[in-house]
């Protein structure tokens, strides 16, 4: 029984954002419909933020505490922003007048926005609203328009157009021809993106879900495609992309494109006609039209004749389509057919994503002519530039200005946060298409004499640099390769000191954009930087690596407040003329005052500690740790620094230690105070003299648990201890100077760990007086160096064999190691360490992914310098080459060369200034198989210190059991390539796999600054601990509140949205309101396949949601399409032997158990069982569920014997694991007996029959088919999600205590503190996570930045 209390929480917050808000580019609005109010904050939620502020934080202790000053104000400001919504009336010319919801704080501009995606008013785009006769100002919010009220009509009027209306109308109307039509998200641009949920769903699930009950029994065919069934070999790439019925679209115009007779000559514009456009019907009729600033009308004009004179019919029409219309009536017809399928599609399909995602597969499509994309392509414009005046955008100025809005209540944060936001992600598309067009030569070079590889460009406001190592600056640093590295570093560098946000202290927009083999780096461009010499500007920093070093006091200001949260020590440097300078960042990190005032930081690449396995310094010695595992190694350049995460965890990791000293050395006193009060003087001073050196070697050895949950809890008790302590006993504050000195504290009455960042850089050099703490800091970077290798990576691995982190391919595994702070160069110790674990069979998993990524990156590095060398002209030949050298049997493939198609006359003379990669250098051609998989294995050896046992792609996939299209997906997704659509023979010994025609494009890899909501952050965490606290309702309230504050930040469509609506749909599961949870997860498949990809791994956990509520829905047939959908692209993305196969396996088993397709069901079952036993072990209760789900359907199959044999298996687990009396293994024992008595009736039966023949008098035997109820527990149980039943009784006593609860809390309101202790009540009831199967809650993949 799921416990429904009269409290459930108002599911409306989850829909009341406005979908898609005016900041997500006014893309795709949904029907007025569902539009209610936007509500920023719900009155009562900042009162339970505030609880949480006290609840939740751990204590922040001295060094840890990375709060800034703003921040604790977050409990205490509560602005309840007047959300009440109320509905308007719209009187649109040639419509019925109909009724529009509206929130105060919305601006006049979004009800236009609304207008222009209303499918009855969606034609118009140059209109004003007036309110009694008064025009609405378009920027006013609508609480600031006098008179406008509940039930006010707004009149939409026509208004005259102008040049830029009229483009605006076109493009408008274009967008609407297109808008079912998947090429922008093919060939990503525009920030579209594909879904394919609504192939497999049929359109929207809410409503099919009241359509279908009643037939939902029929029989359905629930038999899979051959390739989705276990032990299938093929692996096809076509379903990838299943064909979607609304995509062959409806023709409505053959041709709609600018006239050549643009621009109208002077005398046509005093007539007032803005531009022509020339139309083909599909009634073949070809007209020209004319654009007046009165509308649209039929000039006389021919292809070659201009004449401007009204044609007839004598129409003029205000609306393109209007006008359209008229004169063709197959563009009537299919015109209206298309927008009522678009408003049809869920919003979610069709709002912009915030950034680009690319597709690395695509069909054959045909090119179709299209005005607005072909100018487009050839003036300047990006976003949404000709809305702005002064045409480019000043990148710079808006950056930082957002930045300087004020945060001090959270209305404001929101505002700061959302612009904020806005201006990242428009500056990241600028620079993408910024950075394409430098690398394609369509930018001239600032500085055009220069060879290729020095020139730096402008474009639009933004500065292009290439990765090169121009005049020697990287020369020591290990020359190109270090150049191509330190843009990657700087924007990390970046990205923290965003985070840090320290008013006064400003970062450049910094994207950096990996094209065609070249990287390069965008940035906003300081003021006045290009006017003067760098050596005047820089006043703070060094620009020659630490020769001449200068330093100003307002940088040491600004820098010293990040140095506390950033873990940089303030320190003193020598400068050429050995006078002592003070810095508080790398010498490298330079300070520039703008011409606007504002103090900015550049060149950041080194903010972070250098990391000493990867550095060899003359003379110096690691750590036994590390000299074991064969390091210090020599990389190819000396700019490897430590994560910010390993930093962190570092540090987090000496308070322990730091911690428990004190603690021992405390309790030890107190120990020998109690025995001798005499002798104290020499006894305890001696003991904890000697006693700091030697628990640090104690405690190396017991890290493992340190960083446990446990180990947080201790720290509490320990911290008590020390405080209990008042710390004026002279003895005590010995007792923290020693646990300070062992620990490599800086300062010696408290515990602040800092790093210096010049440590071993080459050219730096620190003062006499320095040298002691040098030494120290020397020492804390060796110990941190010797904590990844002997911490973190054991922790990753054991964390792995644990299952508690479960990535299905390379970008997840990464995103693991990352979270953990060790860097992708240490893939191979974390292979070497998988090899040598005691379970390595359990790790099979990551071992694949592993070598796979080993594999797919060296070949990125190897493709990265032979793209250098082709010319544009042999692009897809030279990509198709290499990748049949790379995936293809085929032992010896010849490429193509370019020259063939077309003889040009004359040799051009060679021109010294050509674009990049524009040699004549055809040397990609002679690449042979045999030599690139050498090259892989070499770099593989070189870079990641890796051996691998093959020589042959062949080879690699039988020794690695690797699948060949998994590392086609892998690399395509790292170098950008996107490929045909279509079956590849990869095997095939006669011909090779790839032709140049198979390679459609090759896009950017884009690496980005990522701002986050930092108020909706914590609403979700405080929502998350609320719900494992069992407290479902305020949990609910919390995350619903956190999903509104960010939309308000991030428009629809983000990561962290998606979360956060799973978490809400598993909420209201929980709570039994399956209708509820089955739209939010809609949501959230549809949102991840949007933002994530297609078949992202965290795409497929979010289909398998889906998959489950829609069972409980009773759509059957639905939730297994999804459930094949995800097996599919679980087999694409990784294969058949992953741990999470089992469960996938699981649930389809289950669902063709409940619709009685026993034999299919069993191969799905067995399969699971099959893989839990191999990741769990034969004796795991995971292993014990399988077998009672298999034992289940024979059981229904009437084959009695396997189902004893399998049932037996699992209470003999249950029995070893969990004890005689525990409930599994009672309930288990008790399904034994009854299956024994259904043998043994069966097999009476049987000997009835044999005996007495014919006339035998037969009982009638019972086979059961199984209950929808029993399946769907089963599911639940699987799938980690655990009801407790509940009597009539437990239901009274829990609504009189959620009733206690609310008053305590209306109570408590007036004592902000009475609240505390209610939090360590006993549980209700609620959705306890199961003990036996382990909640999936906790195992969500780690690509969702929020599960964390």
């Amino acid at each position: 029984m799921v416990i429904k209390t009269d409290e459930l929480p108002a599911a409306a917050p989850a829909d009341s954002t406005r979908e898609p808000n005016s900041q997500a580019g006014g893309k795709g609005r949904p029907g007025a419909a569902e539009l209610p109010s936007v509500m920023l904050l719900n009155g009562d939620c900042p009162e339970s933020l505030k609880k949480e502020e006290g609840a939740t934080e751990p204590p922040r202790e001295n060094g840890l505490d990375e709060a800034e000053p703003g921040e604790e104000t977050t409990g205490q400001e509560v602005i309840v922003i007047q959300d009440t919504g109320f509905s308007v009336k719209i009187l649109a010319p040639g419509i019925e007048p109909f009724s529009l919801q509206v929130s105060p704080q919305e601006m006049v501009q979004e009800i236009h926005q609304v207008l222009m995606d209303r499918e009855d008013t969606c034609h118009r785009t140059c209109f004003s609203l007036h309110l009694d006769g008064n025009m609405l100002d378009h920027f006013s919010e609508l609480r600031s328009v006098e008179g406008l009220q509940e039930g006010s009509v707004l009149r939409v009027v026509e208004e005259p157009y102008t040049v830029r209306e009229a483009r605006i109308h076109v493009r408008h109307v274009r967008d609407l021809l297109k808008s079912l039509d998947p090429s922008d998200a093919f060939n990503g641009v525009d920030c579209n993106s594909l879904s394919f949920l609504s192939v497999f769903t049929d359109g929207d699930l809410g409503d099919s879900g009241k359509r279908k009950k009643g037939l939902e029994m029929d029989p359905i065919d629930c038999t899979p495609p051959e390739y989705i069934l276990p032990g299938s070999r093929e692996r096809p790439l076509c379903p990838l992309q299943p064909q979607n019925r609304d995509w062959k679209p409806l023709q409505c115009l053959k041709v709609l494109t600018m006239s050549g007779w643009n621009p109208p000559p002077g005398n046509r514009k005093m007539h007032g006609d803005l531009m022509y456009l020339f139309v083909i019907t599909a009634e073949d009729r070809q007209v020209s039209i004319t654009a007046s600033t009165r509308g649209f009308y039929l000039n006389q004009s021919t292809a070659y004749h201009f004449n401007p004179k009204p044609a007839s019919p004598r129409f003029l029409s205000h609306s393109l389509v209007e006008l359209l219309n008229q004169i063709s009536p197959t563009f009537k017809k299919n015109f209206a057919v298309l927008q009522k399928k678009r408003v049809q599609r869920h919003p979610f399909e069709r709002i912009a994503t915030p950034f680009q995602v690319y597709s690395w597969t695509a069909p054959q499509a045909e090119h179709a002519m299209d005005c607005v994309r072909a100018e487009d392509a050839y003036t300047s414009r990006l976003g949404y530039e000709e809305h702005i005046p002064g045409q480019t955008r000043d990148w710079n100025e808006e950056l930082q200005t957002t930045r300087e809005l004020p945060r001090k209540n959270l209305p404001e944060r929101l505002l700061r946060e959302r612009a904020i936001f806005k201006v990242h992600s428009d500056f990241t598309a600028a620079a993408t298409r910024g950075a394409m067009a430098v690398i394609d030569g369509n930018v001239m070079a600032i500085n055009p004499s220069e060879e290729t590889k020095m020139q730096m460009f402008i474009w639009n406001n933004i500065f292009f640099s290439l990765g090169f190592d121009v005049r020697d600056h990287y020369k020591d640093f290990g020359g190109d390769v270090a150049a191509y590295v330190a843009p990657a570093n700087d924007l990390n560098g970046v990205r923290t000191y965003n985070a840090v946000d320290v008013e006064g202290l400003y970062t450049l927009g910094t994207v950096v954009v990996d094209y065609r083999g070249y990287r390069v780096t965008a940035q906003s461009i300081i003021p006045g930087i290009l006017e003067r010499d760098q050596e005047q500007s820089v006043i703070y920093g060094s620009i020659d690596f630490g020769k001449t070093v200068v330093s100003h006091p307002r940088y040491l200001e600004l820098l010293e407040r990040t140095s506390r949260p950033l873990k940089i020590l303030r320190h003193r440097v020598l400068n050429d003329h050995d006078e002592e300078v003070e810095l508080c960042s790398s010498v490298e990190c330079k300070g520039i005052i703008g011409n606007d005032g504002r103090h900015y930081i550049l060149d950041l690449l080194r903010t972070f500690p250098p990391d000493l396995n990867f550095l060899p310094v003359p003379g110096e010695r690691l750590p036994e740790e590390c000299t074991r595992a064969g390091f210090p190694r020599t990389h190819r350049h000396k700019l490897c620094c430590l994560r910010q995460e390993l930093v962190d965890a570092f540090v987090e990791h000496r308070y322990l230690l730091f911690m428990k000293l004190a603690a021992l050395q405390l309790m030890q006193q107190k120990a020998s105070k109690m025995e001798t009060p005499t002798s104290l003087e020499n006894g305890s001073l001696s003991s904890s003299e000697s006693k700091p050196e030697d628990p640090l070697g104690s405690e190396v050895g017991s890290e493992e648990e340190g960083s446990s949950a446990s180990g947080l809890a201790r720290v509490k008790e320990l911290a008590e201890t020390i405080a209990s302590d008042d710390g004026t006993d002279p003895r005590s504050q010995e007792v923290i100077r020693n646990a300070c000195k062992a620990v490599g504290s800086i300062s010696s009455t408290a515990f602040d760990v800092r790093f210096n960042p010049d440590i071993f850089s080459p050219g730096v050099r620190f003062p006499e007086s320095c040298q002691e703490e040098v030494r120290d800091q020397k020492q804390l970077l060796k110990d941190a160096a010797a904590f990844l290798l002997s911490c973190q990576i054991p922790s990753l691995v054991k964390d792995c064999t644990d299952h508690v982190v479960l990535p299905m391919d390379g970008a997840t595994l990464s995103e693991v190691m990352r979270q953990r702070g060790i860097n992708m160069r240490y893939l191979g110790k974390v292979l070497d360490l998988v090899l040598r674990s005691p379970a390595r069979d359990q790790l099979d998993h990551i071992y694949k992914i592993g070598i796979g990524e080993l594999i797919t990156r060296s070949a990125k590095h190897i493709f990265k310098t032979y793209l250098q060398g082709v010319e544009l002209s042999g692009l897809s030949a030279a990509i198709s080459h290499f990748l049949n050298c790379f995936l293809s049997s085929y032992p010896n493939p010849v490429a193509h060369l370019p020259a063939d198609e077309l003889i040009s006359k004359k040799r051009n003379r060679r021109r010294r200034n050509r674009p990049l990669g524009a040699t004549d250098n055809t040397a990609w051609a002679v690449m042979t198989p045999q030599e690139l998989w050498k090259n892989i294995c070499q770099e593989a050896k070189n870079y990641f210190d890796f051996s691998l046992e093959c020589e042959t792609v062949d080879q690699a996939v039988e020794t690695y059991s690797l699948q060949k299209i998994t590392l086609l997906r892998e690399i395509s997704l790292k170098t950008g390539i996107q490929i045909l659509l279509k079956e590849y023979s990869f095997d095939s010994r006669h011909k090779p796999a790839f032709t140049e025609e198979d390679v459609l494009n090759i896009f950017p890899v884009v690496k980005h600054v990522n701002p986050k909501a930092s108020d909706a952050f914590h609403f979700f965490q405080s929502g998350q601990a609320k719900v494992q606290q069992g407290f479902l309702k305020e949990g609910c309230e919390l995350i619903n509140e956190a999903l509104n504050l960010f939309n308000n930040v991030y428009g629809a469509m983000h990561v962290e949205i998606c979360a956060c609506l799973r978490l809400l749909a598993r909420l209201h599961y929980i709570m039994g309101d399956y209708a509820e949870a089955l739209s939010n997860q809609q949501k959230a498949v549809l949102m991840s396949e949007r933002v994530m990809g297609i078949e992202h791994p965290n795409t497929i956990q979010e289909y398998m949601h889906l998959a489950l509520y829609c069972f409980a829905s009773s759509q059957l047939s639905t939730a297994l399409n999804l459930l094949y959908r995800a097996r599919y692209l679980t087999l694409l993305v990784f294969g058949e032997d992953h741990p999470e196969m089992a469960l996938l396996d699981n649930n389809i088993g289950l669902v063709l158990h409940g619709v009685m397709e026993y034999d299919l069901s069993l191969r799905f079952l067995e399969n699971a069982l099959a893989v839990s036993t191999k990741y769990h072990g034969p004796k795991s209760l995971k292993v014990a569920l399988s077998h009672h789900l298999v034992a289940r359907v024979y059981e229904s199959k009437a084959e009695f014997r396997s189902a004893l044999q399998h049932e037996k298996e699992g209470y003999t687990i249950y029995k070893t694991q969990l004890g005689e009396d525990h409930e599994k293994t009672k309930e288990s024992s008790e399904y034994l007996k009854c299956l024994t008595q259904q043998a043994v009736a069966l097999q009476r039966t049987m000997n009835e029959i044999y005996r007495n023949g014919s006339s035998a008098n037969i009982p009638p035997l019972k086979f059961t088919a199984p209950s929808m109820a029993s399946v769907l527990e089963q599911l639940n149980v699987i799938n980690g999600i655990l009801f407790i039943p509940l009597s009539q009784k437990d239901l009274e006593n829990l609504k009189a205590e959620v009733a206690r609860r609310h008053q305590l809390q209306e109570a408590s309101k007036s004592r902000d503190k009475a609240e505390e202790p209610m939090a360590t009540e006993p549980e209700p009831a609620g959705a306890l996570e199961d003990a036996v199967s382990r909640p999936q809650a906790t195992k969500d993949p780690p690509s969702s930045s929020l599960q964390g």
